[in-house]
């Protein structure tokens, strides 16, 4: 076949189509949960930004290394006051070291992005957390609620029920990462790696505590408190409704902008491959 009539305009969407799939594919741990940015803004090229720009530096380089580590720059007494900045990264222990890397860099991307000049931001994709700050909030636990999304309802399955709690009795008496199922149900947990496994018990019971009492008789859940996460779903759903929290509000929004700019990039791509190829 010709590259003229490869390129034909069917033909050169299909290619192109199949050439993303794969890494769209790939790109799942990626997906965007939900990003928290402070209203205080630092100015541009202050000894602050300088110091973050080092931070954020260091954690996209680091998701290679290992799936948690935290970061401390211009802490020191040599460094001008009000310029310390605090950060970490953390990702699912499931991932390998490949994907925690892209997904770290991605997030740190995306952060950049959703939240320019903030003084303290966080970002949650599906596979890593991100999270800097100008107060130090390294190895301090922290239980509020941060995300809170709730599915469709189960009805009155007692089955499903039983399933369900059995599935987060076994997250909640984990620590660190820990994967359950029970029939049908699946679920997993995750701590911050700075916390003590008694610290990590506690968050846990809390956000396994607000997937019954908040999200009740659905069929998939998500809880994101401040140093922890818990999430169950019946196998094969898919979120088709929200609660319609603030949380959930604002994280659609940002999904949306950064789907939005993600759309734009692609099309571009697209368009450069059409010119070149024919």
């Amino acid at each position: 076949m010709s590259l003229k009539k490869l390129c034909s305009p069917f033909n050169s969407f299909l290619l192109c189509f199949l050439a993303f799939l794969y890494p769209i594919h790939q790109a799942k741990a990626a997906s965007f949960i939900y990003a928290g940015c402070s209203p205080s803004k630092f100015q541009p090229s202050s000894p602050y930004q300088n110091n973050l720009i080092s931070l954020l530096t260091s954690v996209a380089a680091a998701g290679s290394q290992a799936t948690y580590n935290s970061f401390a720059v211009g802490n020191d007494s040599a460094s001008a006051t009000g310029a310390a900045v605090y950060g970490l990264y953390q990702c699912r222990n499931d991932l390998s070291a490949g994907e925690c890397s892209s997904c770290v860099q991605s997030a740190v991307g995306q952060l950049n992005l959703v939240c320019p000049d903030s003084y303290a931001a966080s970002l949650q994709l599906d596979g890593c957390f991100v999270r800097y700050s100008n107060e130090n909030f390294l190895g301090r636990p922290d239980t509020s609620l941060v995300y809170r999304k709730c599915s469709a309802s189960a009805s009155k399955d007692a089955e499903f029920f039983r399933r369900r709690d059995d599935v987060l009795a076994d997250l909640q008496n984990g620590v660190g990462f820990r994967v359950s199922s029970s029939g049908t149900v699946q679920g997993y947990a995750q701590c911050v790696g700075d916390l003590s496994s008694a610290d990590c018990t506690a968050c846990l019971a809390q956000a396994v505590g607000q997937l019954k009492n908040s999200c009740g008789s659905a069929m998939a859940a998500d809880v994101y408190l401040g140093q922890c996460y818990a999430k169950y779903w019946a196998s094969g759903y898919y979120f088709r409704s929200t609660t319609g929290y603030t949380e959930d509000d604002i994280g659609r929004t940002i999904a949306i902008i950064v789907g939005i700019f993600a759309g734009v990039v692609l099309f571009v791509v697209f368009l450069s491959f059409l010119k070149k190829a024919c």
